[in-house]
C-alpha cells in the first residue's frame, strides 16, 4: 500500500477557480459564484480574490449578513481590511432594508442614508417619499436635501403637498436650503393658509429665497398664543442667525411655557453668538430639567472655554439627562476629564441614560472614550447599542473601524444598519484625510 494512502491532498489556490469566479460574477451569476467558493473542487482552495467576488455576490443579492460572515476570510492572518469591499458590504446593510416590513427598520435605513448624504442614492430616496410611513417620508426628504440633489428632484417638490405636516416641513426645508426656484408661490400659500408651525417654516423658506421682509412675520410669531408656533419661530430664528433676532431669543428663555424656554435655549446655541452666554447661564437655573439640559448643551456649542465654570456644577444635577448634557458641553469646551463622568453614567441601570451617554461621547477627543463606547455596543439593551453605533460615525477619534465592525454582527437590524452608516462615514473621513496628505 502506498505510504500516502488516506492522506488528504493539500489544497492550493487555484487560478482557474479564480478566473471562473470572475467570469460568473461579470455574467451576474452571483449564486454560482458563492457556490463555487463555498464548495470548491477537490484539492482547490479559493484565492482571496475569489472570496472577494463571493462577498460582492452576496452584496448583489441583497444579503449583507451572509457577506459579513464570509468577510473575515479576507482579513485572516492579520491582513488589513479591504476597505473597498467593506464599503460595499456596509452600504448593502442599509440599502437592503429600505423596504423592510417593519417601520422602525425603514426609519433606521433612511436615517443612515440621510447622514451619508450621497448623491447616487437619489432614486432610492425618492422611493422613500412614497413610503406608507410619514416618518420614513420625512427622513427621505431630509436625505435628498443633504445629498445636494434637491434641485433635481421633482418628487421632492411634490412632497410639498404631502398629507403629513412633518413631510411637508422637511420638503420645505430641503428645497429652500437649496434655493430651488419655482416654489415661492406654494410657500406663500402655505404661509397664508396654515396657522400652525408649518406657516413659520414656509416663511423661513421664503426668506432663504430672498424675501427678507418676512423676517418681521417670523419674529412676531414668537408672541403668538400657540406654544408650538412660538417654538417653530424660535428654531427658525436661531438657524437664520440674523443679528436683530438675538434679543428675541434671549428674552424667550423667560417664556411661561417650559418647552418654549427649551427651544429658546437651543436656538441660542444654534445662533452661535457669545452674547447668548448670559441668557443661557440664566437658563441653567431653570426649574425644568429639559431647559437646563438644552442650555448646558448650547453653552458647549458656543465654544467659550470660560463657560466651563458655570456648566460644571450641573455634573451634580438631580436629573441624569442634565448631567449628560453637562458632560457633552464640557467635552465641547475641551474638558477631557468629563469622560470619567460619562463612564459612570454609562453604567446607569436606565438604558435611556446609557444611550444618551453614548450620544455625548461622540464629542470626546481622548482615546479613553472608545472602550466606553465599545462596552455600550455590547449592551444588553438595543437602545444603548444603537446610540453607541451612531456616535461612532460622528466621533473624531482614530481607529474606529474595529468598533464599528462590532455593530455589524448585532442581533438587532436597526443597530446593524446604524453601524453600517457610521462605518461609511468613518471610511469617508479616512479617504478625505488620505487625499489631503496626497
Amino acid at each position: 500500500m502506498s505510504a500516502t494512502a488516506g492522506t488528504p491532498t493539500p489544497k492550493t489556490s487555484s487560478p482557474s477557480l479564480e478566473r471562473e469566479a470572475v467570469t460568473l460574477y461579470l455574467a451576474a451569476e452571483y449564486s454560482r459564484v458563492i457556490d463555487l467558493v463555498q464548495h470548491p473542487p477537490t484539492g482547490q482552495e479559493p484565492s482571496l480574490e475569489a472570496i472577494r467576488y463571493a462577498i460582492l455576490s452576496y452584496v448583489k443579492l441583497g444579503k449583507p449578513e451572509e457577506a459579513w460572515k464570509l468577510y473575515p476570510k479576507l482579513t485572516a492572518g492579520d491582513r488589513p481590511d479591504d476597505q473597498a469591499v467593506l464599503r460595499e458590504v456596509a452600504r448593502a446593510f442599509i440599502v437592503s432594508r429600505v423596504r423592510d416590513p417593519q417601520e422602525h427598520i425603514r426609519i433606521a435605513a433612511y436615517t443612515a442614508l440621510a447622514e451619508m448624504g450621497e448623491s447616487e442614492t437619489l432614486p432610492l430616496l425618492e422611493d422613500g417619499l412614497l413610503d406608507s410611513s410619514a416618518l420614513v417620508r420625512a427622513r427621505a426628504a431630509e436625505a435628498i436635501g443633504r445629498s445636494g440633489q434637491a434641485g433635481r428632484s421633482a418628487a421632492l417638490k411634490r412632497a410639498l403637498r404631502d398629507e403629513a405636516p412633518g413631510v411637508r416641513i422637511a420638503a420645505i426645508n430641503a428645497l429652500s436650503d437649496a434655493k430651488v426656484s419655482g416654489i415661492a408661490d406654494q410657500l406663500t400659500e402655505i404661509a397664508r393658509v396654515d396657522e400652525g408651525p408649518e406657516s413659520i417654516f414656509a416663511l423661513a423658506g421664503l426668506y432663504k429665497l430672498g424675501r427678507t421682509d418676512v423676517l418681521t412675520d417670523i419674529s412676531s410669531a414668537v408672541t403668538l398664543p400657540d406654544p408650538e408656533v412660538r417654538m417653530a419661530a424660535l428654531g427658525v430664528l436661531g438657524r437664520l442667525k440674523r443679528p436683530v433676532s438675538l434679543s428675541i431669543l434671549s428674552q424667550a428663555v423667560y417664556d411661561p411655557h417650559p418647552a418654549v424656554r427649551a427651544f429658546a435655549a437651543g436656538a441660542l446655541g444654534e445662533f452661535g453668538s457669545i452674547e447668548g452666554i448670559a441668557p443661557l447661564t440664566h437658563a441653567l437655573g431653570d426649574e425644568d430639567p429639559r431647559v437646563r439640559s438644552v442650555a448646558a448643551s448650547s453653552l458647549g456649542r458656543l465654544g467659550v472655554a470660560e463657560s466651563r465654570s458655570v456648566v460644571q456644577p450641573l455634573l451634580r444635577d438631580s436629573d441624569e439627562h442634565v448631567r449628560i448634557s453637562a458632560v457633552e458641553s464640557l467635552l465641547r469646551l475641551g474638558d477631557t476629564g468629563a469622560v470619567l463622568n460619562a463612564a459612570a453614567l454609562a453604567r446607569h441601570p436606565d438604558p435611556s441614560i446609557r444611550g444618551d451617554t453614548a450620544h455625548a461621547l461622540a464629542l470626546a477627543t481622548t482615546s479613553n472614550a472608545l472602550p466606553i463606547l465599545e462596552n455600550l455596543l455590547r449592551d444588553q439593551q438595543p437602545l444603548p447599542r444603537l446610540m453607541a453605533a451612531r456616535a461612532l460615525g460622528k466621533s473624531p477619534l482614530k481607529a474606529l473601524i474595529p468598533a464599528a465592525k462590532i455593530g455589524l454582527q448585532d442581533s438587532d437590524a436597526a443597530v446593524r444598519i446604524t453601524s453600517a452608516g457610521s462605518l461609511l462615514r468613518i471610511l469617508s473621513r479616512k479617504d478625505k484625510a488620505n487625499s489631503r496628505k496626497g
